[in-house]
């Protein structure tokens, strides 16, 4: 059976719209009822949200290639980038912050052209060393025809399977021609099954030696931030996929061994975007409980250390606190730090854990738990 690309009516893409009609209306509904909450929450929580769902939709684009980042390192290169104000910034590598650049290039920059030589910059941030591993490969330029095929494989040494091949190198002009000039044409299709069709046409493709999904991703969310009208991102599509990773896999694979009408491919992704926009609800929750715990802090000031710690914990942190943790991460020394947690502790905004001695450690209190807060409301 021949792959969807080296059928001769490729690539004139075919849906069933009555299918499809029932769930992009409640995908737009969705969209429209997140996008609304978000905006009423004002400018500073909408950046800390976009900056969460960003952070999110980084990692997990890495993690569905295997590829696992440092979440602290990529919240503190977008925070940088965008401006924010996050409590000091940490020492990033050359490859979290060329998967940012791309990113936010996608997803700020969303109303420019996509152009060879944007997907050229972006792939060239993806791998700064001009290596993938060990291995040299062509940056900033289609895959070349020394590379040889370009396939898509599992399995043992010896046993693989071949799970797809994309088009040969001398047909990427035209391919990458074509794909960009319908990505960048007007017309009525609907920009979120834009989004879900250039993702499946990008990485059919394949035109690059490394890198295409994440770049498929980062142009879906090209297109589905074009569907928002706003920078902000409020839901991430990447890692719902991450989530859904081996369903993600098996859906390309039957689409591009099957014909060119998209509808199962199309409902999927619709079905995928719909949990996104659910889960992003968590987000709303979680910026909603930062901006309560911070309200409750600020009734009365502490220093700058307890800030940054105070930050870590509301981001997601690692494990338990502990003194030598608490020292490491303010650069302080065991009694600064120790004196610090006391504070909090006595404020309670810190929490003791079960347990004493070398094991002690703290979490923070929610906002119902902090005395201040409490009096606030009396």
């Amino acid at each position: 059976m021949p792959y969807i690309h080296e059928r001769p009516d490729w690539p004139t893409f075919a849906w069933e719209a009555q299918t499809l009609e029932k769930p992009l209306a409640e995908v737009r509904h969705r969209q429209g009822r997140l996008l609304g909450r978000m905006e009423a929450l004002g400018f500073e929580l909408q950046a800390e949200a976009t900056l969460r769902t960003l952070t999110a939709d980084v990692v997990k684009s890495s993690a569905i290639e295997g590829e696992d980042l440092n979440a602290d390192e990529v919240r503190s290169s977008i925070a940088r980038r965008l401006g924010m104000d996050v409590g000091g910034y940490i020492p990033v590598g050359r490859d979290v912050d060329g998967i940012v650049e791309m990113m936010l290039d996608a997803t700020q920059n969303y109303e420019g052209r996509l152009t060879a030589e944007r997907l050229f910059g972006w792939h060239a941030a993806l791998f700064p060393t001009g290596r993938s591993g060990l291995h040299r490969i062509a940056v900033g330029a289609w895959r070349p025809i020394e590379a040889g095929p370009m396939q898509v494989v599992s399995g043992p040494f010896g046993r693989e399977r071949v799970h797809f091949e994309a088009p040969s190198a001398d047909r990427l002009d035209g391919e990458m021609t074509r794909f960009v000039e319908w990505f960048n044409a007007g017309g009525d299709l609907d920009p979120v099954l834009k989004a879900g069709l250039a993702h499946l046409w990008f990485v059919t493709i394949h035109p690059f030696e490394d890198g295409n999904g994440r770049i498929a991703r980062a142009i879906a969310d090209m297109a589905l931030a074009r569907a928002d009208r706003t920078r902000n991102r409020f839901y991430s599509m990447s890692s719902q996929i991450e989530a859904e990773r081996r369903e993600y896999y098996e859906q390309l694979e039957a689409q591009q061994r099957g014909t060119l009408d998209v509808t199962t491919w199309l409902s999927w992704f619709l079905a995928c975007l719909d949990r996104a926009l659910t889960r992003a609800d968590g987000t709303l929750t979680a910026v909603t409980i930062k901006a309560r715990t911070w309200e409750a802090i600020n009734r009365k000031p502490i220093n700058d250390r307890q800030r940054t710690i105070i930050n870590r914990l509301l981001d997601g942190f690692q494990g338990n606190l502990t003194t030598s943790k608490y020292a490491k991460i303010t650069k302080s020394s065991s009694d600064t730090a120790l004196r610090d947690i006391r504070e909090l502790v006595e404020r309670g905004i810190l929490v003791q854990n079960p347990g004493g001695g070398r094991s002690t450690s703290y979490r923070l209190a929610s906002p119902e738990e902090m005395p201040d807060q409490a009096a606030g409301r009396s």
